[in-house]
């Protein structure tokens, strides 16, 4: 078949195929056009998922009616300068309007502040329209119909109606927190109208933002960012390690205000994350990175969502060393959900009078009434007995049961918790400290400490093991490894450059207790092991080495082994469930507590206390 010169229709269904995989594509290229021509407001309408319409309307600065043309144009923008390295706007590339226009049906339809009236252009799979006058105000209105009716083949891979939407919404949701000063309306006939109102650049501002998009509770369970490293400035909001998600949809990153999911940012979330969460569970964040564009390269894909920087390594240490930082700054901090799941767990349900149910074997007293009658109902019988059981004082006197009654009363826990906090002076200090003071210790694990405005119950296990994994840690970290010489060093042949990799961090690997060297072009020699790694696997784990070292640069992999190994022996070395513990005891766990990062969580990522504030308490009780 000889060489020909496709056509410009089919030059742009080509590179749709890699711009426009779906609606929520479409509905990014038009939102970032809208943004690029400094729209203060953006409305999108939808319809059938985005297939049958989308509708794109915004108070820029508009088109020219003579630029109207060229906007539709293959490669023609107004955003890029002769230099390709100083990328400021969203979009650069000239591919979008056209690639679109080659798979549906396409109106622009655009007026200036200068013009009298507003124009319009169409292109239907390909095929364009001449401009003519339109009726419009100040700014875009972008119409795409019957997307994909020019490559049906297309419209097979397409989703349901709900799953387009919901895409649609996360992409609006994500440029939206980049962009707090501008009001985003998402809307139509296939969803919930999504308002977003307009806040302003500052922090406040960016923070309200955050909230309209991943709910009121992430501020209070937050902690705030801000680092700078060799020109790269980081900020942002990370979650709490006791506030976590079952996936990573709600972990946003932008480089230079430009949304982003970049494999090397996931792993730098997951490796700040990694000793204080559970494997199935994610941090939740939104960070942003400013940088110099020349040191990034934003022109990998034609959908503009990898990144490419030119010091890998820079960003990710930048990154996992501020959210460790922050971590450790922030002291130990319980989620607010922690309260509203102990309220829900407290309340008593709408037919019963207390907790009992299947899993304890007891009935509850409606039950227990119901099954007997009124007649035959013996309250003496009862597993649960209802306040009002027709036992008045006289009864009880019958029984012997009021003077001991109330010596029992009198001299019990309450009375005697009541009288120290108002006799013991250091007792009223410890009510101020961040976990308060120890007031008792319940089925012998479980620690209730009082503050001056919450009730607080710490897992006495899962805390000690967190305090005795960092110490292990910290003693670990603070000087080279033991290691283990071997009788015979293990010879790994390996690609050149990865042999090359791990010869320049043998310095590093040395301090973790891992020899090597090079030997010869393509092999390495590995004559020391860690001794805490026991029988290893070396020619696995040096391959893993060398595969980290590719992509990141780091050499991770034999930290969080030894890690995993530490946190093992505290597991095994910390304070055991059924262990009574006395008041003195209790306090010095607490004020540990209190002293050591990441405390919140055991080395598993399950919370380690759970505090209760008082104002809850008296809701449950109906004071409030």
């Amino acid at each position: 078949m000889p060489i020909r010169q496709l056509s410009e229709t089919m030059i742009n269904q080509i590179a749709a195929g890699e711009v426009i995989e779906r609606p929520a594509s479409v509905v990014k290229e038009l939102v970032e056009n809208a943004l690029d021509a400094g729209a203060s407001r953006v409305e999108i309408v939808t319809s059938g998922g985005g297939l049958n319409l989308i509708r794109v309307t915004d108070d820029g600065s508009g088109i020219p009616e003579r630029e109207l043309a060229l906007a539709i144009a293959r490669h023609c923008t107004s955003k890029l300068t002769e230099d390709i390295n100083d990328i400021r706007s969203l979009g650069f590339r000239g591919e979008a309007l056209p690639s679109i226009g080659s798979v549906s049906r396409l109106s622009i339809r655009s007026r200036t502040a200068a013009s009298d009236s507003a124009a319009e252009i169409g292109i239907e799979g390909g095929r364009v329209l001449p401009v003519r006058p339109a009726a419009a105000n100040r700014g875009t209105t972008v119409e795409v119909r019957d997307l994909f009716f020019a490559t049906p083949a297309r419209l097979k891979f397409m989703k349901g109606e709900r799953a387009e939407s919901s895409a649609t919404s996360d992409v609006v949701k994500r440029i939206a927190i980049a962009f707090p000063a501008v009001r985003f309306t998402l809307a139509g006939s296939d969803r919930s109208t999504l308002e977003l109102p307009a806040a302003d650049d500052s922090a406040e501002g960016s923070l309200r933002r955050v909230a309209q998009v991943m709910g009121a509770d992430f501020p209070d369970n937050s902690i705030a960012l801000d680092a700078m490293r060799d020109g790269v400035h980081l900020t942002g909001h990370v979650s709490i390690p006791s506030f976590t998600r079952a996936n990573a949809l709600q972990q946003y990153a932008y480089v230079n205000g430009r949304p982003v999911r970049d494999k090397l940012i996931a792993g730098a979330i997951r490796g700040a994350y990694a000793d204080v969460l559970p494997r199935d569970r994610h941090a939740v964040t939104v960070l942003f990175l400013t940088l110099d564009p020349a040191i990034v390269d934003v022109n990998v894909h034609p959908a503009k969502a990898d990144v490419r920087f030119r010091d890998p390594g820079l960003v990710r240490g930048l990154i996992v060393g501020a959210i460790r930082q922050a971590l450790a700054d922030a002291g130990v901090r319980a989620a607010t959900t922690g309260a509203a799941g102990m309220m829900a767990a407290f309340r008593p349900g709408a037919a019963s009078y207390g907790h009992g149910g299947p899993a304890n074997g007891h009935r509850s007293y409606d039950a227990a009434y119901r099954a007997s009658g009124p007649s035959g109902f013996d309250p003496a019988r009862s597993p649960q007995r209802p306040l009002d059981m027709g036992f008045d004082g006289a009864g009880l006197e019958q029984r012997g049961l009021r003077e001991s009654g109330q010596a029992a009363f009198d001299a019990g826990p309450l009375a005697s918790a009541d009288a120290r906090a108002g006799q013991d002076e250091a007792a009223e200090t410890l009510l101020g400290a961040v976990l308060g003071a120890a007031r008792a210790q319940v089925h012998e694990n479980y620690i209730v400490a009082q503050t001056r405005d919450s009730l607080i119950i710490v897992d006495q296990h899962a805390a000690h093991e967190r305090l005795v994994y960092e110490a292990l840690k910290n003693a670990l970290h603070s000087r080279p490894v033991p290691s283990q010489m071997l009788l015979l060093p293990e010879i790994i042949d390996l690609p050149e450059e990865d042999a090359e990799r791990l010869a320049l961090h043998s310095e590093t690997l040395a301090r973790f207790g891992l020899g090597i060297e090079r030997f010869g072009p393509g092999a390495v020699a590995v004559r020391e092991t860690p001794s805490m790694l026991g029988e290893a696997n070396v020619q696995q784990l040096v391959r893993d080495l060398a595969d980290e070292i590719a992509d990141h640069d780091t050499v991770d992999t034999l930290k969080e082994r030894l890690d995993k190994i530490a946190a093992t022996m505290a597991c095994h070395g910390s304070v055991r469930s059924g262990r009574l513990l006395k008041a003195e005891e209790m306090n010095a766990l607490l004020r540990q507590m209190e002293a050591t990062p990441g405390s919140g969580t055991c080395n598993h990522g399950r919370p380690t206390y759970i505090e209760l504030k008082l104002a809850d308490i008296e809701r449950l009780f109906g004071r409030r």
